[in-house]
């Protein structure tokens, strides 16, 4: 009961954040020194024809009148159409949010599972020289590198000259029958229907991205899992209570590793919010037709319902990761779930 009270307190406060965020980016949109309706009339088009469009597209009423009325289609689902596809907002993001989702889960995943280990070995590597430096060397340099550039170099050294990935242009290869449509994750879709050639295609062209995303943006969660089992390792009371009572290190390092992990969790949910859009560069170099590229497409045209529509929805995928950080944090940490009234 405690975890479902504290998680109906933690959604209460997603509405006043989600209508906020909405405004923000409402007012912010409609001052751009842009207008769609001249990039909807073309460039030979009349003031006339200009001011029907603006008319059209409700963008010649008072701003609180026209957030008054995109609150109300919100509130129904509706994310308004693009001006520039004809399309519902939500459709087009739910054809883009898959792509990305599937590349950050995975990305993620692996950085996660590798990246702890390493930091795990930097901290009980302190002292010596090789461990220690090694897992220093590889944050710096991780950290220096921008990672469209590496996403440039691995194309280059592994596709123009050893030609041992596939072509870096989308999910799959176009030699390839796509899958049958269920989650919008072409991987995914190739697994849970079976087409293993479109499975085989789809982790081929997956290569080369998840490369580029892992070594970047593991070095955070190195960095964190080093400084955090350092610190709980050598630092703490109970730890060293358990080694003056002879407890094998193998249960002494699970036991910091329970003590140390949340910062890692919370880095990892960070990292998760930031990636979302901000994959951007990565799938512009792999033409991976990604959440981020809309966003880019959608500012470029201004399409101020497109740029609305990313902004919420990432909002909300934002929030969402953050409750199940916070949750996460309520499991592990008896300190919370003691104060969760």
């Amino acid at each position: 009961m405690r975890i479902l009270w504290y998680t109906a307190r933690r959604l209460l406060y997603v509405i006043p954040q989600v209508v906020g965020i909405s405004l923000v980016t409402f007012v912010i949109v409609r001052l751009l020194p842009s207008n769609p309706a001249y990039a909807l009339a073309g460039p030979a088009a009349t003031q006339e024809t200009i001011n029907t469009i603006e008319k059209r597209l409700g963008l010649n009423e008072p701003i609180w009148t026209q957030y008054g009325k995109y609150i109300r289609d919100l509130v129904q689902g509706n994310f308004g159409n693009s001006f520039v596809s004809g399309r519902p907002v939500l459709s087009d993001i739910g054809d883009r949010l898959p792509a990305t989702l599937e590349l950050l889960a995975l990305g993620l995943l692996l950085a996660f599972l590798i990246g702890v280990p390493l930091g795990v070995l930097g901290a009980l590597g302190r002292g010596r020289r090789i461990a220690g430096r090694a897992s220093l060397g590889y944050g710096l340099l991780a950290g220096a590198i921008p990672d469209f550039w590496l996403g440039l170099i691995l194309v280059y050294a592994f596709y123009t000259k050893l030609n041992i990935v596939p072509a870096p242009l989308g999910q799959l290869g176009t030699d390839v029958r796509a899958p049958r449509n269920i989650t919008g994750a072409v991987a995914l879709d190739s697994l849970l229907t079976g087409n293993w050639a479109a499975l085989q295609s789809a982790l081929g062209h997956l290569v080369l991205p998840l490369a580029t995303l892992v070594f970047v943006y593991m070095a955070p969660i190195v960095k964190y899992t080093r400084s955090s089992i350092e610190d709980v390792y050598y630092g703490s009371e109970f730890i060293e209570q358990y080694r003056a009572n002879g407890l094998s290190h193998r249960a002494i390092l699970v036991r910091a590793l329970r003590n140390g992990l949340p910062p890692v969790i919370t880095i990892v949910g960070v990292l998760f919010g930031f990636l979302l859009g901000g994959l951007v560069l990565i799938e512009q170099v792999f033409a991976w037709g990604g959440f981020g590229q809309y966003a880019v497409q959608a500012i470029t045209n201004s399409d101020f319902s497109a740029v609305e529509g990313f902004v919420v929805v990432a909002a909300m995928f934002n929030l969402f990761v953050y409750l199940i950080v916070d949750l996460l944090y309520f499991i592990v940490d008896p300190r919370l779930r003691a104060g969760a009234t």
